[in-house]
């Protein structure tokens, strides 16, 4: 064992100068401020963009519903060719078309003819072998063998208040994205503030650590040169060895806190994970912000909680849905036009096809009757979400009211605690160094610095954990309670839930 403590004991320098020395050959970090964090969290956090998106999504959605107030104009073209055609029968007995037309035209036009028997008498023309041998019985082919259409239609509804409610959901539809999009920043603000403070948290252990090892080290320079003159026993020197010993692992422990906590910190911004950033301050900074009047209820109302925010446009939506779902029973009217050309011919001589157009103009009236009751359980089902939400509503306000307390709670706790852990690291800081120089004139053990030290460590510890907690829970308070963070110039405002002035 003591060859083992021997061989640490050598390389405490040069851990000592791996951990401590300054790194000339890498590039000096960037330092940012949290206000500088958190304005780039806002251009980079990928939740921030994907709520913009939302924004924008649901922006053309509502331009797409109120689309339907205007006319819509289409049109068509199609082709037909008849396979078989239609036969048309006539009662009677001996009925022959072609000879009906004929013995008209003779009784009508023969005596005209006469007085100019030059000009030849139209007779009806024989159907086509193909035409007539689909003729059977003496039934009439109708229709021709191509059919060709073109036109366009259009419609407007003129009156419908479904669709104009519709439009109104629409709307809130687009509010309902920007109070999410909201939520989605303060949430990025809270966690950016939450991973900035880990920051400080794990530097502040950091140097700590770091003074509890340089002090073992310098104990241990100190009792080794004592041990040499034979003024300090070799328990002591294998003790001071010891404390260096368990010393270097908290060290390293506590840089690796720093650098995990740096990661996470530049994850939540959205930057490269590689990117050289440093914190600015430490926690100490923020002691000052911790002595405001927590009592007071001023600002402390939940007006705006983008929760309740967001379930409040979710109540009127719902609500709106319910009158939807009664103009169900309303009439619509509606504006509809056509116009429309036709030709049926047995060729494909496009230049000489007759185009025959028809058109129309109407109002087309819908008057709803008889659903099987669809539209009754319709407004029932919506009644019964609108409750639903009411309910889920009144939960979370509890909830809530729960949370602000619990965070007030833990703010006057982290201020007690700062202050009974500031006296008593001047008392411990006191202690060590009375502890140091009785040991250094052999008035007190290894055993009373030791104890000495690690009182100081425990309450330089505590005052940093008390700050930590505080602003991490005034950070979880302000998202609460929806507080703004954005000036009217893009400029982040910390603290604009509590006046510290």
């Amino acid at each position: 064992m003591i060859e083992i403590l021997t061989c640490m004991l050598a390389l405490a320098p040069q851990v000592q100068e791996v951990v401590l020395a300054p790194q000339d050959t890498v590039e000096a970090p960037t330092v940012i401020t949290l206000e500088e964090a958190l304005q780039i969290a806002l251009s980079e956090n990928a939740s921030v963009k994907v709520a913009d998106k939302e924004i924008e999504r649901t922006g053309y959605a509502r331009k797409g519903a109120y689309a339907a107030l205007y006319p819509t104009l289409d049109g068509n073209a199609s082709y037909q060719r008849t396979i078989k055609k239609q036969v048309m029968y006539m009662d009677g007995d001996g009925f022959n078309i072609g000879g009906m037309i004929g013995e008209t035209l003779m009784t009508y036009l023969g005596p005209l003819y006469a007085q100019h028997p030059d000009v030849p008498i139209p007779m009806p023309e024989q159907p086509e072998e193909e035409e007539s041998s689909s003729s059977s019985n003496g039934g009439i082919q109708v229709g021709r063998w191509n059919t060709w259409s073109a036109g366009i239609s259009a419609s407007m509804p003129l009156v419908n208040a479904q669709l104009w409610k519709s439009l109104e959901i629409s709307d809130q539809d687009v509010e309902l994205a920007i109070e999410k999009a909201r939520s989605s920043r303060l949430d990025m603000v809270n966690q950016v503030k939450q991973a900035y403070f880990a920051c400080l948290l794990a530097r502040d252990a950091f140097e700590v650590y770091k003074s509890v090892y340089e002090n073992a080290v310098a104990n241990l320079e100190q009792i080794q040169r004592k041990y040499n003159v034979q003024k300090a026993s070799e328990l002591d020197l294998t003790r001071a060895k010891t404390t260096v010993a368990n010393a270097i692992p908290n060290v390293y422990e506590a840089e690796n806190s720093v650098i995990l906590s740096l990661w996470q910190l530049k994850a939540v911004m959205g930057v490269d994970l590689d990117e050289n950033l440093d914190v600015a301050g430490s926690l100490s900074d923020y002691a000052s912000h911790m002595f405001y009047d927590l009592h007071s209820s001023e600002g402390l109302d939940l007006a705006d909680n983008t929760t309740l925010r967001q379930l409040a446009i979710q109540a009127e939506q719902l609500a709106n849905t319910i009158k939807l779902q009664k103009y169900a029973n309303l009439p619509s009217l509606a504006l509809g036009f056509a116009y429309n050309l036709n030709a049926m011919t047995n060729d494909f001589k496009f230049s000489e096809y007759q185009w025959s157009p028809y058109s129309y103009v109407g109002l087309s009236l819908s008057i709803p009757i008889f659903a099987g009751g669809k539209r009754a359980n319709a407004i029932k089902q919506a009644n019964v979400q609108a409750a639903e939400l009411e309910i889920q509503r009144a939960n979370t306000e509890r909830q809530l009211k729960i949370a602000i307390r619990q965070y007030l709670n833990t703010m006057e706790t982290s201020m007690k605690s700062y202050s009974a852990a500031e006296s008593a690291v001047e008392t411990a800081q006191k202690a060590y160094d009375i502890a140091q120089k009785s040991y250094n004139v052999g008035r007190s053990t290894l055993t009373d610095l030791n104890d000495a030290q690690l009182a100081l460590t425990q309450t330089q510890l505590s005052v940093s954990q008390a700050v930590y907690n505080f602003v991490v829970a005034k950070a979880n308070l302000e998202s609460t309670l929806g507080a703004d963070f954005i000036d009217e110039d893009g400029n982040v405002q910390l603290n604009k839930t509590y006046d510290n002035e």
